[in-house]
């Protein structure tokens, strides 16, 4: 089992600057106190948890989303210790030194990114520690979520955080909204403290329900102060909320752990004088001190270090004021071959973002800026000079118009959005450096500052530099020109050079960009901009129903219990279930109390129908909280449509995934998650169709291992989950029983993601033995897929990773490693790559066809969402049979397989009755 450890990297390094004596430096006079005591707590997490996978997580220079959504967040913090200051750099060398994987994420906290990789780890049934006292991260700890406290050696499970809050992991984002966090300048509600919180939650639930019900609460000043301020907790809520689809520059497959570069780590030693390490690391040979993991597996990567590169010569950098530069700028232009171009704005979101400026390379070593509207920080200030908006615009528009000439971006998708806000569709779209480099290596972050590092040797000038950080920062509207100059020209001109080396490293993988990636690009930036409509009177209602479905399974659980009791009381709860009831299996917390947390509950659910109706309380909650009370605030104000940004240089396989928000993750398998895909509409005379393929990974398996029986049974449209329970139940197909076809369903689906008979037993619910001779009589009705994913893990081993059906690249790069978990790990991931890998070319090519389809259908229809293997697609309801028909030719002829690809479609006005198949 994959064991992930997240350490909050703030957090830890503060803990060690107090916990180590203050007065330690070298003889130079540099304080070491916070480094020694960092790498001394590194050396004990990796000998006594020993990880598979480990990242270390840091806050970025600047602010983040909260400090837009309150600008006095964090704002009354101290300045950091100057001895502390003066060491964060050898923190970073000693992370990077001991291969810890650094992330770092620009807008987002160190503790949004912990959510995210905790949360995709457990979904993959990793086990996760969290390394860190935050208590705002307690809210992720579940069954597979721990937080370590090192320093005084605690685990916290969520009976741990129960004895500690009187709440459960699942209320502490509650009961911080309602107490505020004087640390974080977090609000709250005033007079309301941990012990209040508590109460308050025990007798009502959740926040909501607390200032639902403000009014009946007999204390005055408690009363009076939750009316008053129910705005500010509601706000405080957002702030203590964790961003759980943060942007990764890398996957969770990529963090695993490599061998320390001993070499570094000493000389780092030898420079602080920290001497009895620098002898230990010197004293062992193959393996860091105390404990380190190491692999066997060497860098199967070509050489890309920066070292290899000539540091950059000085670039000159153009200020285009007036007429006459404006000029020279569009000659230019319209004289080169091709030319980077950037946008400079006030937002990441398109349609939010009021455009301040635009920067041009059509060389090396050169880089044009165009400010359009600077304006003064204050009363004082002079006005900038600059050239009005229309005049740059009608100077420019026939060059990035023009299709001949051509255009380089970093992230190109956003810039087309900036720009056809403006009236300027960009055309010539030839290269996006961003893309360029996922492709090279997916998986490595793909921002400008890193891919300028590694590919140039060369640091950029960070944004916080120019614009401030923290609550201070400004927009960049308000930066002066002459500070907005360098910036913003170095990013055209860096993007240039990043296309320009990228172009000639990947002479032999530009097709994928050239045909796939970056067409790609521009498809999804017009879904992007399209967005989606919200039905908010159906999500009201339906958040009203929820809240009456709950109302009415607590008065049936207090019908069974005899007696009326606070549902949401854990302590109320286990006195009912183990002793009222006298239900078994019952464990108390160390202050004696009975633990009640989901996975118990659980288990108790088969016994007795309380705990299983207390499990729904809690789903409906969970939907209700998450789905029906939220999605209405995430409707973009300008155009009254929700708009999710695609994220396509973050997953290893090639998938797609989406943020801000994730539609994604819209929840389908329940009937009440089924009920929300309702709210998301098409316009009005519009109808939203849905296409999705048929078991599209089951059918790349049958192409990939050429199994004969695999493919008859696809090409003869046989019922695949039926024809494998017939097989390894060994019963003619009339005799197939639903149970039967659901066991094989999950054994089908098991197989591709190289489930165990371990697995394969839980998830049925059978023996392991039995579970084994499912999985033996499997291959053996199916041979020519054993025998694939053995050539597969062969091919892995031998060059280091997998590619997909049209050439993407997943690497593995534990697959020859000692340790076995993460060998195992790897070995999953080379067999099931491949076939989610090719389904996301096949997607991808497919939304590439349909997008031109559509366009020149004269229909109006346009693709809004992709979610995996379906495409959601908004038409004019004169035109629906057609762009049904063209739709599913569209998809079903994207490639020629050994066996038929075969997409689903309907329609209806909502996304459920559109995918109701």
């Amino acid at each position: 089992m994959p064991h992930l450890v997240l350490i909050d990297g703030p957090n830890y390094v503060f803990r060690a600057f107090h916990a180590v004596k203050h007065n330690l430096a070298n003889s130079k006079g540099q304080p070491t106190n916070a480094v020694f005591g960092y790498v001394q707590m590194i050396r004990s997490i990796l000998k006594d948890l020993m990880p598979t996978h480990i990242a270390v997580v840091f806050d970025p220079k600047g602010g983040t989303f909260r400090n837009r959504i309150y600008p006095e967040y964090k704002a009354h913090r101290p300045p950091m210790p100057e001895d502390l200051a003066k060491q964060w750099p050898y923190i970073f060398d000693v992370t990077d030194a001991f291969n810890l994987n650094r992330i770092c994420v620009e807008d987002y906290e160190a503790d949004d990114v912990i959510a995210t990789l905790a949360r995709q780890a457990e979904k993959s049934g990793w086990d996760v520690t969290i390394v860190s006292t935050d208590k705002d991260l307690m809210q992720l700890i579940g069954e597979r979520i721990w937080m370590l406290d090192t320093m005084r050696r605690k685990e916290y499970g969520s009976e741990e955080v129960l004895e500690k809050w009187g709440v459960y992991p699942d209320r502490i984002h509650d009961l911080l909204a309602l107490t505020g966090d004087s640390s974080d300048n977090i609000p709250g509600v005033p007079g309301i403290g941990p012990k209040t919180a508590v109460e308050l939650l025990q007798t009502y639930g959740d926040l909501e329900s607390v200032l639902a019900n403000a009014s009946n609460i007999k204390q005055k000043m408690r009363r009076e102060n939750l009316i008053q301020f129910a705005d500010q907790a509601r706000l405080s809520y957002k702030l203590v909320a964790l961003e759980e689809h943060t942007p990764l520059p890398v996957s969770l497959e990529g963090l695993t752990i490599g061998e320390p570069n001993r070499e570094k780590l000493c000389e780092l030693f030898e420079l602080l004088e920290f001497r009895r390490l620098t002898a230990e690391f010197l004293d062992t040979p193959s393996t860091a001190a105390n404990g380190q993991l190491t692999t066997s597996q060497t860098d199967i990567h070509e050489s890309t270090d920066s070292t290899e590169q000539p540091p950059i010569p000085p670039r000159q950098d153009i200020l285009v004021d007036n007429a006459e530069s404006l000029k020279l700028l569009v000659k230019a232009l319209t004289e080169s071959s091709a030319f980077a171009v950037d946008t400079e704005t006030t937002s990441l979101h398109p349609h939010q973002a009021k455009l301040v400026g635009l920067s041009f390379a059509v060389k090396a070593g050169e880089g044009w800026y165009i400010p359009v509207s600077h304006r003064a920080r204050d009363l004082l200030s002079e006005t900038p000079r600059q050239l009005s908006l229309d005049e740059v615009l009608n100077a420019l528009k026939p060059a990035l118009e023009d299709p001949g000439i051509g255009k380089y971006g970093q992230n190109i998708k956003y810039d087309l959005q900036i720009l056809r806000s403006v009236g300027i569709h960009l055309k010539g779209i030839e290269a996006d450096s961003m893309l360029l480099a996922y492709i090279d290596e997916p998986g490595q972050p793909v921002n400008m500052d890193a891919l300028a590092e590694k590919y140039l040797n060369h640091h950029c000038i960070t944004y916080e530099s120019v614009a401030g950080k923290g609550a201070k920062q400004i927009t960049f509207d308000l930066v002066p020109v002459d500070q907005a100059l360098p910036y913003a020209a170095e990013d055209a001109e860096i993007t240039f050079r990043l296309v320009q080396h990228l172009q000639m490293k990947l002479a032999n993988q530009i097709r994928r960009h050239n045909n796939i990636e970056l067409p790609l690009a521009c498809v999804l930036a017009d879904m992007e901009w399209a967005g989606t409509q919200i039905h908010v009177s159906w999500l009201q209602g339906l958040s009203s129903v929820f809240g009456k479905k709950i109302e009415s399974l607590e008065k049936h659980i207090h019908q069974l219990a005899g007696e009326a009791f606070n549902i949401n009381s854990p302590k109320q709860l286990g006195v009912l279930l183990f002793e009222t009831l006298g239900l078994e299996g019952g464990k108390r917390t160390k202050s004696g109390q009975w633990a009640t947390a989901q996975d118990i509950l659980e288990k108790l659910a088969d016994e007795h129908e309380i705990p299983r109706l207390i499990l729904q309380v809690r789903s409906l909650s969970k939907l209700k909280s998450t789905y029906t009370d939220s999605l209405p605030r995430l409707i973009n104000s300008h155009t009254g449509r929700v708009h999710t940004s695609y994220n396509q240089a973050v997953t290893t396989t090639g998938r797609l995934s989406s943020s801000d928000p994730n539609l994604q993750n819209i929840p389908i398998r329940s009937e009440e998650g089924r009920e929300i895909r309702k709210a998301f509409i098409a316009a009005p005379e519009h109808t939203l169709i849905a296409a999705d393929y048929s078991q599209i990974e089951l059918r790349l398996m049958a192409h990939f291992s050429q199994d004969k029986d695999l493919i008859q049974a696809f090409a003869n449209g046989a019922d695949i989950h039926a024809a494998t329970a017939a097989a390894v139940n060994q019963v003619p197909l009339e005799q197939v029983t639903g149970s039967m076809r659901r066991h094989a369903k999950i054994i089908n689906f098991g197989i591709l993601y190289g489930m165990s008979a371990f697995g394969l037993s839980k998830q049925l619910g059978i023996s392991r033995s039995e579970a084994k001779v499912f999985i033996e009589t499997y291959f053996a009705r199916y041979p020519a897929v054993r025998q694939f994913m053995d050539k597969t893990l062969d091919l892995a081993r031998e060059q280091g990773y997998v590619e997909t059906l049209l050439g993407h690249r997943v690497y593995v790069h534990d697959i020859n490693s000692s340790n076995g978990m993460s060998k195992a790990y790897a070995e999953r991931t080379a067999i099931n790559a491949p076939l989610q890998g090719s389904a996301a070319d096949i997607i991808k090519v497919a939304m590439i066809n349909l997008h031109q389809k559509l366009q020149s259908s004269g229909s109006g229809a346009r693709m809004l969402l992709q979610v995996h293997d379906e495409l959601i697609v908004e038409c004019p309801n004169q035109y629906v049979d057609e762009i049904i028909t063209c739709i599913k030719e569209t998809m079903e002829s994207v490639i020629s397989l050994r066996v038929p690809l075969i997409a689903d479609v309907d329609c209806g006005i909502n996304w459920f009755e559109a995918h109701k198949l």
